[in-house]
Parts: C-alpha cells; structure tokens; sequence
C-alpha cells in the first residue's frame, strides 16, 4: 500500500507516517509476535505522561472529554486553540514541549476552559472522589495557565536546586541534594558489587513523614495497572517467540516488571544483548535518563522492530571492525576498550513506536546504558531505516538546504553523499561511538551528573565524525570516496552553529542534551581552529568551511578530551566545556535564523502516526493474519489510544 509520508501540521509539529517495508514477508508466528509486542509497547504510554509531569494525565483527560463533547461550539478561536493545545500535549506526552522541555501557553482563556468545563457532563471528567468541577479548576487552572508554575518539565541550569525547579514527577518532596547523598550511600554500600544495578532507574523518591524511600515502578507498586497489561500482553509474545532463548528473555523481563528488582533487569539486559538470531526485538522499559535532571530515572519506551536485511549490511562491516575502529582512536591508550566485546549492529524497521518514542522517535539507539555491561558483555545498536526513510521522503524540495547552505558547490556535495554519510554516522554513533572506550576503575558512572548525558552524546557524535573522515570506510566499501565525508561536516557543523537554533525559543538558552552536544563540538571547533567561519553573503549569514583536515584533527583533539572527561569523571571539566561552548545563544544570529526559516513555512520538529496492526481471525478465533493500515488520522490514534490504554488516573 502507497502511503502518503506527509500528514497533518499544527504549531511547530508536522507529522509524518512510516511504512512497514516487507512486513508482509514475514512468518505469521512473527506477524503475531510483533503484534504482541506492539499492544505491549503502546500499553505503557499512560506511564510516560506521568513521568513527564505530576498532572499531565488529568490534564489531558479533562480535555479529551471537552474536545469529545458534541455540545461544544468548535468554531470558536478558543475552541480552536485548546484543539492545537490538546494536540501538542499527546505530542509531547504531557504540557511541556518535547524537545524544549517548556511548558506550552494555551491559546484560550480561564473563563472559557472554566465554562465548557461545566456544559460537560462532569461524569466524564477525571474528577477524584467528593471533587467538584470547580475543585477540578483550581487544582489544574494554576499549572496550565500560570507561567511560574512548573515552568520547565527539565531543567539545566547551573546553579539551581534542578530537582525541584523540574516538573518532571520523578521526585516527591525531596530537594537535589537528598537525592544524590540518597544514591551516593547505596553506592557506597554496595561498592563491591561487580555487577551493580543502576541505582534509582526504575522509581520514584519520595519523602514522606520525614523519611525519604523509594516507590518501585513494578505490577505489585506504582504504575501496576499500566504494567499489568504489558505484563499481559508479553505473555502472549512468549506463546509466539521465535526461538527459546527469545522466550527466555521476554521470560525475564516479565520477571523484572513483576518484581522491579534491578538485578533482574541486569540479567535481562545480558541475555537480550546475546540474543541476534531473531528477526524480530524489540525494547520494551524504563530505558533513557535524559528527562530526568539528575540522569538517574529512565521514561518508559517501548519499540517494535524487524530487521532490513539489506540495509544491515553497512552496520555489520562496521561492527566486524570495532576492534579496529577502537584500537585507532585518537584518545588516550588508557581510555580504549583493550578488547571490544559483543558488538551487534542492525538497521530495522520499526514497526511500532511507544512512550518516550512516540510520537517523536530517534532514528538510532545503542543499548544497555550501564557501562559495565558494555564492557565485559557488549551492546546492540540499531538505526531504523523506515523512519530515516520517511524523514528523507518528507524534506525532499522543501528548500531548507537552499537557504542555509553557502554555495552550489558544496549543496551538490550534500546532494550527492548527505543521505548515505547522515545514516554512516547515525551508524557509527549508536554502533561504535556509545560503545566506545572505558571508565578507569572506581569512576562512577554517574560522577559527571546533569553533565553525563550532554558529554556521552558528544562522545557518541565525535567518534562517529572523526572515523566518517577515514579512508577506512572506503577501504570497507561504505563510502565511495575520500570527498563524501565533506558534506557530514559541513551540515553538521551548520546545524550546530546556526540551524538547530530554530527549535530554541527567543530568549532561552539550549537546554536538551542532543543540541547541547551539537553546539559544544561546533562552538569547541570554530574557536579553537581557523577551519570554520561564520561570513556574511547579501546580509545573510553562512558557515564556511575552508579546511576538512583541520577540523578533522580538531574532532580528533575534542574526542580525545571528551572521554578523558568520561573515563576519569572530571566532573568541574565537563561542566566547564558544556557551559561555555554548549549553552549560550547569540540573539543576533538567532533572530535571523528564524527569519530566515520562517520563510520557507516548515515545522521545525516532526513525529509520527503509527500504522494500525489489525488482526485477522479465521474460524476458530485464532489470529490467521496481521494486516497494516495506514489510513488512521492523528486525533483519531491518540484518542483511542487513551480509551484502549488509559490505565492510570
């Protein structure tokens, strides 16, 4: 079925669809199984809506009911206005910008979100018992309409209690300082252990009568009615795995759910590291820790894929050369992995996208983050072919290229190599680059706080930027010749410079962890060599690159000093290098990036409708068939969505 990549567009968002590519080629025990793991993975989306903010859920809920409500003028600018509100929250799984992190303005008014509240019929609002729907008011009014409370779902900025100026409900009660000396002496007194879990990842801390604890995420603790049906629906995936080592790791992470003990996850996550004779994985948990401030708790995701066989071709030459790739590094000796261990990279295609990955996803992921596991037992990378597929389909023609790059010749070297050398590097960042060197014995792998995530990333990119210039990779047949690398540096070094600034509010400072990391290795660069520079052409600024090697030797020396900071956890030299090259925004030059982009009328962020997996039933009631469709409409998904797994209140 043709589908059409480009769907609806609101605010800054447009969303995109992906197409299942060779789904139908599949077995029906892995068209089953995948729908298995589907329903599992779309069955916690109610987890990571609490997760990003104590009140999103019934936000979300009370304007479901009045967007629903067949009573409602709906040609109204306030009508209007709360639709694109709503629509932005189940984009963001909550009230905060999914990528900024602030907290959006509603277009509509108190007195008009007070009135359509009454016209309902107040049964069907998320009212707790004895509550009325004034009560309703004035416990979710404050949160939506005034700009001082809960400002930020994540913040950054130094020299701020970050736990408790971030909305982000990992935390009850309890101030920044609890909670690193909280997990700085259950550290200190399992120091010994040679396997320890990753303290906090899966709960939430609370204080309550003085004393502070955990609140375990798990089907007997909070979040037990959304687990539950993941639980469930994993089961079902059991009845169908491919193989008994597969069962036996779905086996294990029901386990972990049932019990939230972090020691299973750990067994989990080894198991699901040395399992690669599947066509079908997925990842299902509380995973990445970029929305909490602390980089402790991870937001529940959950991903359905299938491998492309043919495009998994490119990441296996670069995983069967790992031992190369490490061994030639310009770090530190001291730094390197002396032998790489179980690296295993795929490209896939999604076939679901769930919680923090929907609807917003990344196109590359790298797992376990626990660095010893890496170490002694390797990593899986995936990049997801059908997503970058839909991206690259989407922005064809849309200009943007025309407008930002500096002249015709080096466009027509990002036209050439742009889409081969973007999907190498998103390979050798989520491949090598996670995967890549090692702490010294004793550093913590938390000892670089709010910093971690924003230095790992930049790691991640800058092994991938330096190695994307290797002949090498022409030796190996991934790039065809020694120019294409070129057009890697040129955009990204755009990007980092100038262009990311579109996503960035006038006035704020970079907040996320993915753009921080652009800005440092782009800043750090520019002013640290004389490769790059910014120059003026009919008032309109353009990055000029006049010297590839320089700047390659420039990443070199970044790279080098980027893991020096990881492997010895130099806490004062990573905040030093984010702080100064990875934070701060010239208005001048902003203010013309936006004016410039304005013009080309295109969503800076996108996001994804999931297709529909609908199973076919033959006379017994058993599934005989797993059919996709494409045709469901973006309101109608997340609305169904909250009616099928609205399992928390």
């Amino acid at each position: 079925m043709d589908i059409n990549y480009q769907d609806e567009r609101f605010a800054d968002l447009q969303l995109l669809r992906y197409r299942l590519n060779g789904f139908e080629k599949l077995s029906l025990r892995q068209k089953r199984l995948v729908y298995y793991l589907a329903k599992a993975t779309l069955s916690g989306r109610d987890i990571t809506f609490d997760q990003y903010g104590k009140y999103n859920l019934r936000i979300r809920k009370m304007l479901e009911v009045v967007w629903t409500d067949s009573s409602i003028e709906r040609e109204t600018a306030d009508f209007k206005a709360l639709e694109v509100y709503l629509k932005r929250i189940w984009f963001s799984n909550g009230i905060y910008h999914h990528y900024g992190c602030e907290k959006f303005e509603p277009g509509f008014s108190r007195d008009y979100l007070r009135a359509v509240l009454h016209q309902v019929n107040a049964e069907r609002l998320p009212l707790r018992e004895g509550e009325t729907v004034e009560d309703l008011c004035r416990k979710l009014f404050p949160v939506i309409f005034d700009a001082s409370v809960l400002p930020k779902r994540v913040n950054k900025a130094n020299g701020e209690d970050l736990v408790q100026t971030s909305a982000c409900h990992f935390y009850e009660g309890v101030t920044q300082q609890e909670v690193e000396d909280f997990y700085s002496a259950m550290k200190q007194q399992h120091s010994d252990d040679p396997e320890p879990p990753s303290y906090g990842l899966n709960s939430t801390l609370v204080k309550e009568d003085g004393v502070i604890k955990e609140l375990v995420w798990s089907s007997e603790g909070r979040y037990a009615n959304a687990i539950r049906q993941i639980v469930f629906w994993l089961k079902k995936a059991v009845e169908v795995a491919e193989n008994e080592y597969q069962k036996e790791i779905i086996t294990l992470l029901i386990t972990y759910y049932e019990t939230g003990d972090l020691s299973v996850f750990n067994k989990y996550c080894i198991e699901w590291v040395g399992e690669h004779d599947s066509a079908i994985d997925f990842i299902n948990g509380f995973i990445e820790v970029y929305g909490d401030p602390l980089g402790l708790k991870g937001s529940w995701e959950g991903l359905v894929e299938y491998i492309d066989e043919e495009a998994t071709h490119r990441t296996q030459t670069i995983s069967r050369n790992a031992q190369w790739f490490e061994d030639h590094s310009p770090v530190d000796p001291r730094f390197r992995k002396p032998v790489v261990k179980g690296v295993s990279a795929n490209v896939i295609c999604a076939a679901m996208l769930g919680g923090e990955e929907y609807p917003s996803t990344a196109i590359g992921i790298n797992l376990p983050n626990a660095d010893w596991i890496r170490a002694q037992y390797g990593s899986k990378s995936i990049t997801i072919s059908n997503i970058t597929d839909a991206y690259n389909k989407a922005a064809h023609g849309n200009g943007f290229k025309e407008e930002f790059v500096i002249d015709k010749p080096t466009l027509d070297i990002i036209e050439k190599y742009g889409d081969m050398c973007d999907d190498l590097h998103t390979d050798l960042h989520e491949c090598l680059g996670h995967g890549s060197g090692q702490l010294l014995p004793g550093v913590d792998p938390d000892a670089l706080k709010a910093y971690g995530n924003t230095i790992e990333e930049a790691r991640a990119d800058l092994f991938g930027l330096y190695y994307i210039a290797d002949m090498k990779l022409v030796e190996l047949g991934l790039l065809p010749d020694d120019k294409a690398y070129q057009s890697q540096y040129y955009t990204y070094m755009m990007n980092g410079m100038m262009t990311q600034l579109i996503r960035i509010t006038p006035g704020h400072q970079i907040e996320e962890a993915h753009m921080r990391n652009r800005a440092l290795i782009a800043h750090w660069c520019y002013e640290n060599g004389t490769a790059m520079k910014l120059v003026k052409r009919e008032g309109k600024t353009y990055l000029e690159i006049s010297d590839y090697p320089q700047l390659r030797s420039l990443i070199a020396r970044l790279l080098a000093e980027v893991q020096r900071i990881k492997s010895e956890g130099d806490l004062e030299a990573a905040r030093q290098l984010v702080e100064r090259y990875a934070v701060k925004v010239d208005p001048e030059l902003h203010a013309e990036v936006l004016e410039r982009y304005q013009k080309l009328n295109l969503a800076p962020y996108k996001g994804f409708i999931n297709p529909m997996l609908l199973p076919v039933y033959d006379a017994s009631g058993e599934i005989c068939d797993v059919q996709v469709n494409y045709s469901e409409s973006y309101s109608h998904q997340m609305l169904r969505y909250s009616a099928e797994y609205g399992t928390l209140i």
